[in-house]
């Protein structure tokens, strides 16, 4: 978008123009769609998105869309109908997998999450966000040597995510494994993670 615009106004502009000319092209209502998402209007972008799939029922990714501003308002049961609308759409389209596994760890669904994170990351191997939220996952269900063999795997991809570090450093704690969790934890902090500090309490006796 910056490429052909510096002023996102007038992109807004354009596209609307754009739209006035064809109705009928949800390619031009889901570029508008984003971009006023990036000025924060979600009512003008929910609209925008609602008519792209109006014009074109599968698109996937403007139900995303509609899913994410459902997530924004706190309503999950949206969230997670537009994006398994999505998965309808494009079974092989990673992004609303990870979405649906995410609604399930906000219920506290861990199984439920594994069914669709497992997916997100067989469409996309290197999606960092799914593969740690897999350890989220896991570690719900109690089971800390896959929640850690999932970190370790976002670690080697991405050695800065800071969440794949907590995550870390939670699972060791579980396991007793306090000098690791010290260690994983000031990575996550050191890697720009805000842990919690009722965490922070519960290491603090095990540093040296």
């Amino acid at each position: 978008m910056k490429e052909r615009y510096d002023d996102l106004d007038a992109y807004i502009a354009d596209l609307k123009s754009e739209i006035a000319a064809n109705e009928q092209c949800a390619t031009h209502h889901y570029n508008l769609g984003l971009a006023l998402l990036t000025k924060r209007d979600f009512v003008g972008a929910e609209e925008c998105f609602l008519n792209a799939v109006r014009h074109s029922p599968r698109l996937a990714e403007a139900y995303v869309q509609l899913g994410g501003i459902c997530l924004e308002r706190g309503d999950l049961d949206g969230c997670l109908r537009y994006n398994e609308e999505a998965a309808n759409c494009r079974a092989k389209f990673p992004v609303p997998w990870s979405n649906i596994g995410f609604v399930h760890l906000q219920r506290g669904e861990p199984d439920k999450a594994l069914s669709a994170l497992k997916k997100a990351v067989k469409w996309e191997p290197n999606f960092v966000q799914a593969i740690n939220a897999l350890a989220t996952a896991h570690f719900m269900k109690g089971e800390y040597d896959d929640a850690i063999a999932a970190c370790n795997d976002v670690i080697k991809k991405q050695p800065g995510f800071g969440p794949a570090w907590n995550n870390m450093a939670l699972a060791l704690f579980e396991k007793g494994e306090y000098a690791r969790a010290v260690e994983a934890v000031d990575k996550a902090r050191e890697c720009g993670f805000e842990v919690r500090p009722e965490f922070l309490e519960e290491l603090a006796p095990h540093r040296k």
